[in-house]
């Protein structure tokens, strides 16, 4: 199977971030029933060659575009371990999930993201 391109990535990622959104605000305290823990698994796997993806993008960058790209890779990381420790979790509650769309790592991603795509439509 090959490798997702950089929208698919992106879409995955602030679909999911959405998705989120909405399960913090239920109160549930497990995801029994839910679509959560694929949601998070695949919001994780889009993050894994982002970065790489995300130079591929845009080649020959200069240097101050490279050290943003390294800053999304950092990014990206950061947010893929806390994804990974809330998937570690027999359960997911809402009350997790709200810390997890709160942390900042996630938000500068997000945002990272954001200005990625908008970069990419001009």
């Amino acid at each position: 199977m090959s490798e997702p391109d950089l929208a698919t990535r992106i879409d995955t990622f602030e679909r999911g971030y959405e998705y989120l959104l909405a399960y913090a605000a239920q109160g549930r305290q497990d995801d029994a029933g839910t679509e959560a823990r694929a949601i998070l698994t695949a919001m994780h796997a889009s993050l894994d060659g982002l970065a790489a993806a995300a130079r591929a993008a845009l080649p020959g960058v200069d240097s101050d575009v490279g050290a943003w790209l390294d800053a999304l890779d950092r990014d990206a990381r950061v947010a893929r371990g806390a994804l990974a420790l809330v998937l570690s979790k027999p359960r997911i509650a809402s009350l997790l999930v709200d810390n997890l769309n709160a942390s900042v790592h996630l938000r500068a991603l997000l945002t990272d993201l954001f200005l990625l795509e908008q970069s990419q439509k001009g």
